[in-house]
């Protein structure tokens, strides 16, 4: 006070250095697996097989879906060719199941008898097939409907060996065309004899180029994606669908989905905090030195954050919130405390003496008191939550100093008004008086509530799961549980890394048997069985079809030609009923049509057949398959050149159920504790945050009872200000379950908040009970709790309403936690501890 001008020009300088500091050095570090530590053994398992096989966990997947599958193919090979050229962004791109090897040897992965299937197909289409692989035109299918009308009327083609599935399919196609529609026909289905809907989906395997220290470190992987997308026309309205997800796309779009809303909620809560700071203090000028000695604190937090770890994490992030929450709670109960001596006496520096005397103890002890609470979560294995309580610890003093040099400096120079009425809630009085007098019914009743409700504690629950904290409307998280839906293509999978070869297989022998798994793949599984039938079936169809498919090219019809072709197609005996008749109707309507829809329709419906063309004849070259002569780029994604295998294992059922997920992960790792992947790195992560958790608030208490007693020095006001922080914890856990509201990685960081506020809170209290106050409800102190709490919950309670799962969640137990915090403080402590010991001094 004597020196308010050189504190406050100080202090703007060390801010302003600060601040300075924090915009040169600031970086954030937004790789999640960051946040546990490496040395935890489950961590280390997974950092062994992802050095083993990095090839194995793509970060991005990118699912194309089209109408057909020669749609598909077409788009997923024009995509990854048009990535791999884009070194800058993408490091490595592969199509699942796809690449030379597949193409010639795809038939011999499928089961003997659907290898016959297809074969048989084959051979029935020879007479639609044989014509338009010389002619893929209008015109060529013309004639296939001509020559197949002629080949009914003469005996030649008996009528039940008509396959009439291609047919009809051909005529929905070319009546779609001729109805303004997207007119399109499935030439693999023709050779497979059926349309299957799951060949129209492909995958592609991409590594990107990551930058953590962006806010979406992969961003120009994905935006290079999508651009590559749209450049090729593989959109919606051109029948394919390009969607992405993995780690890095979900991660990215999870901070958009954030950031969602969170100007305008920012906007509104800090709006909602001036006015409640305004119903709290009733100054403009004590609200301006609140907020002002605020940002001085933050500023130089920032800083000494950034120079004790280097770089935030994206736990460590919220430093900033938990900083603003509490400390603005030291300024209320300093400002406070100054109003009501203001009253008492309407000298300023005598009211900022007396205030400085009387609330310097309490905020001494509760910062400290929150400080050591913070700290114990220093030794967890929880990197991101360490981190956090280093740096919240520190802005605890922080905002400690702060309070009792910049601020009462600013309400120095700033001179505020006097105050002519009382501060405290006087019409609380009458309910002080009731609990005095009927306080152990009260109290009694209180506990004998809270105790009924313990047998809720063994039904918290724990969701292990990240998928349910993210928004299923955002692409990346619609389309991970889509593939989940389908056990070959789900992402859930387990890995294991074996020394050899014939120890990877022993061990997928082993898990073969589980009833939780559904498969399992090694590189011996890419060696496909009962080669020799399907060898021979393949052998008959290229056989009959070489010849085929050999035939010389025709020039290019003419419109003209085309449209002739079509008329003499219409006309053909036997063309009439059925799904021929059908075509041969459709190809006359076309022939009347304008040129320009029969050209649409000629795009529409051959572009397919050449690509098909050269698969088919690819697989009919199919050769007999060892390990031996497996291609390179399968052995490097399955063993390495020392020998060791990798093991993949896949779920059976539903693998984004939680039960289906504890059950998979339980039964493989009974068999192999090694195992990592997806469903068993985010049990056990949940196991090591929930493991931090009880770790560090069991460190907390022992560290605040502690320092409770050295400066309280009496065992019983030790529990007065332990026993309600319990009770409030107890409370907040009981109400969980039943709200069913389930302890995730997002809202668990409200029991550090509890942790805090709660001891603060109980500390104030504590401190005036032993001073001697009576009527605690009606007090000052019980106004500045109130406005506290308000203010700390219009600051976290705006997250309940964030369009992001995790964080919605996040904002629901903060405030369910503070209310039970602000209740035990306020109405349960006064009645636990009962009248003081001394009586208050005049």
């Amino acid at each position: 006070m004597r020196h308010a001008v050189a504190t406050l020009i100080l202090s703007i300088l060390v801010a302003l250095a600060a601040g300075a500091y924090a915009a040169t050095h600031f970086r954030i570090n937004t790789n999640s697996s960051d946040l546990i530590s490496p040395d935890v053994e489950w961590r280390r398992h997974e950092a062994a097989f992802n050095d083993a096989f990095p090839n194995l966990s793509a970060e991005v997947v990118v699912v194309v879906d089209a109408r057909t599958p020669d749609q598909a193919d077409a788009a997923a090979t024009a995509l990854g060719d048009r990535l791999s050229t884009k070194t800058d962004a993408i490091r490595l791109v592969r199509q699942a199941g796809g690449g030379e090897f597949f193409r010639r040897n795809g038939l011999l992965y499928l089961p003997t008898d659907e290898v016959n299937r297809i074969v048989a197909a084959l051979m029935r289409s020879q007479a639609f097939l044989g014509p338009l692989a010389a002619d893929p035109t209008l015109r060529g299918l013309g004639n296939v409907v001509s020559g197949i009308g002629m080949g009914l009327a003469a005996g030649q083609i008996p009528k039940d060996a008509l396959d009439e599935k291609p047919l009809a399919a051909m005529a929905d196609a070319v009546e779609a065309g001729l109805a303004g529609r997207a007119g399109t026909f499935s030439w693999a289905g023709l050779t497979e004899g059926q349309e299957d809907q799951s060949g129209t989906r492909r995958l592609l395997l991409v590594r990107p180029v990551l930058d953590f220290s962006d806010l979406q470190p992969g961003h120009l992987a994905t935006d290079t994606i999508r651009a590559a997308a749209r450049d090729l026309g593989l959109t919606p309205e051109n029948g394919v669908t390009v969607r992405l997800t993995g780690d890095v796309p979900m991660a990215d779009e999870e901070f958009g989905t954030l950031a969602e809303g969170a100007e305008l909620n920012g906007v509104i809560t800090l709006l909602v905090v001036l006015f409640i700071l305004w119903l709290a203090l009733h100054s403009s000028r004590i609200i301006l030195a609140v907020m002002v000695s605020l940002v001085v604190g933050l500023m130089v937090t920032a800083a000494l954050g950034l120079l004790m770890v280097g770089a935030f994490n994206l736990i460590s992030v919220a430093f900033a919130v938990l900083f603003v929450g509490l400390g603005v709670d030291f300024g209320i109960q300093f400002s406070v405390r100054y109003r009501e001596e203001r009253h008492l006496d309407d000298d300023l520096t005598t009211a900022l003496h007396h205030a400085a005397l009387k609330a310097g103890r309490p905020l001494a002890l509760a910062a400290v008191a929150v400080a050591a609470g913070f700290y114990s979560f220093l030794p967890t294995s929880y990197r991101g939550l360490s981190e956090l309580g280093l740096i919240a610890g520190t802005g605890m003093i922080v905002a400690f100093v702060t309070s009792i040099t910049v601020l009462p400096a600013l309400i120095r120079l700033l001179r505020p008004a006097g105050e002519p009425a009382a501060v405290g809630f006087l019409f609380l009085a009458p309910v002080d008086r009731f609990t005095a007098r009927h306080r152990m019914p009260i109290l009694f009743g209180t506990l004998a509530v809270v105790l009924a409700g313990l047998p809720l504690l063994w039904h918290v629950r724990f969701d292990f799961n990240p998928i349910h904290l993210r928004s299923a409307a955002v692409e990346s998280v619609s389309t991970f549980i889509d593939l989940t839906r389908d056990p070959d293509t789900s992402p859930a999978t387990i890995q294991i890394l074996r020394p050899t070869l014939q120890a990877a297989e022993e061990t997928a022998a082993t898990l073969e048997k589980l009833p939780e798994v559904g498969r399992t793949v090694t590189l011996a599984s890419f060696v496909p069985d009962h080669q020799d039938e399907k060898l021979a079936a393949i052998a008959q169809a290229a056989a009959a079809l070489e010849p085929v498919l050999a035939a010389p090219a025709v020039p290019t019809p003419t419109d003209a030609d085309s449209a002739a072709a079509l008329r003499q197609a219409a006309q053909v005996p036997g063309g009439q009923g059925g799904a021929l008749g059908r075509l041969a109707t459709a190809l006359g309507k076309l022939a009347e049509a304008t040129p320009e829809t029969r050209a649409r329709l000629q795009k529409a419906l051959f572009a397919g057949l050449p690509p098909m063309l050269a698969q088919l004849k690819d697989s009919l070259q199919a050769s007999r398959v060892t390990l031996d002569n497996l291609p390179p780029s399968i052995r490097g994604d399955w063993t390495t050149p020392d020998g060791r295998a990798a093991v993949q294992v896949y779920a059976k059922g539903d693998s984004n159920d939680n039960a289906t997920l504890r059950r998979f992960a339980a039964a493989v790792r009974a068999a192999a504790p090694d195992a990592t992947g997806y469903p068993v790195t985010i049990q056990d992560a949940g196991e090591t945050i929930v493991q931090a958790f009880f770790q560090a608030g069991a460190l907390a208490l022992v560290s605040i009872t502690i320092l409770l007693f050295v400066v309280l020095k009496r065992v019983t006001d030790v529990l007065l200000t332990l026993v309600p922080l319990l009770l409030a914890g107890v409370v907040t856990l009981e109400l969980t379950v039943l709200l069913d509201l389930p302890l995730n990685f997002a809202n668990i960081i409200a029991l550090p908040l509890l942790l805090g506020v709660g001891v603060a809170f109980k500390v104030y209290f504590v401190m005036a009970w032993r001073a001697g106050e009576r009527s605690l409800l009606a007090s000052s102190l019980t106004r500045a709790v109130l406005f506290s709490a308000a203010t700390t919950a219009a600051a976290f309670g705006s997250l309940w309403f964030s369009h992001h799962p995790g964080t919605s969640s996040m904002g629901e137990l903060l405030a369910l936690s503070l209310l039970c915090t602000m209740a035990a403080a306020v109405l349960f402590q006064p009645i636990l501890m009962g009248p003081p010991r001394q009586a208050k001094a005049a």
